[in-house]
């Protein structure tokens, strides 16, 4: 380990006791204040996956950030570790258990403090939208929980007051790659993570817009060429150029968004 490795960890490491069994407890060691992401799963080798590559890999490794998986199987009731049953009522498929996925929420949860949501992973919650990335991000952790078959017991919604968000208007066979998705977007406006904070400040839905168009080297790739605004070093006329393209694709591309954007931005004055 580097000198600046242990000088990262140092007084940074929580200790907090806890009745589950010491094979049930993830092996990392918290770290104080760094926001942290505690995933529900039963698929707990799927983490950190791409999560540990590029930049939010290496922000993980460096302390920016912290995750750490929950085995929703060692909740699991009887000899073979059930954690599903059959719908009340009958139809298809199976549904987690109240008391198998209650138990697994109680031990993430113990110890969190501050704000900290407790989110579902599901096609009927709200939609993921930058906003919610930015509140996340602020959160001191967050809590995810992964869902698998025909879904949950909604008792277990209802007692523990979650917080439902659906990656889009689609159905997957897990919440897994949901989870990919939204702890990417939100560890990316943890700072220091990109390196560059300006990165997050310029680009899709940060300012009600989808981002305008980005070129680079070579200037004259197969006959087509850089706009000549973006060479000219004006810098003035090149925000001017990327905050018009960036309207012009909103209003074409996402009629719903610069709607929003364009009351907020136009209003319309009353006639005197």
């Amino acid at each position: 380990m580097t000198d600046e490795r242990k000088n990262r960890a140092t007084g940074r490491k929580t200790i907090r006791t806890s009745a589950i069994p010491r094979e049930l407890i993830t092996p990392n060691p918290d770290l104080k204040d760094v926001w942290k992401a505690k995933v529900i799963t039963l698929f707990p080798t799927a983490f950190p996956g791409v999560l540990g590559e590029s930049l939010t890999g290496k922000a993980l490794q460096n302390g920016l950030w912290q995750l750490e998986t929950i085995n929703l199987r060692d909740f699991g009731v009887t000899k073979h570790r059930n954690v599903d049953d059959t719908p009340a009522g009958g139809g298809a498929g199976m549904v987690l258990r109240a008391d198998v996925l209650g138990a697994a929420i109680e031990h993430a949860m113990d110890g969190t403090k501050g704000t900290w949501p407790l989110i579902y992973l599901s096609p009927r919650g709200k939609p993921m939208t930058q906003s919610l990335m930015q509140d996340l991000s602020h959160a001191d952790g967050i809590t995810l929980i992964c869902g698998r078959f025909e879904g949950v017991d909604e008792r277990v919604l209802d007692h523990y007051n979650v917080q439902e968000i659906s990656l889009g208007d689609f159905v997957m066979t897990g919440g897994e790659i949901a989870a990919f998705a939204l702890i990417d977007a939100t560890v990316r406006l943890i700072p220091d993570v990109l390196g560059n904070q300006a990165s997050t400040e310029d680009e899709s839905f940060s300012a009600g817009l989808l981002e305008h168009p980005q070129y680079t080297r070579p200037a004259d790739w197969q006959g087509k060429l850089i706009p000549e605004v973006l060479m000219s070093g004006h810098h003035g006329n090149v925000a001017a150029w990327r905050q018009a393209q960036a309207q012009a694709i909103t209003r074409t591309r996402r009629p719903d968004l610069w709607a929003t954007y364009s009351k907020a931005n136009f209003p319309i004055k009353p006639d005197r």
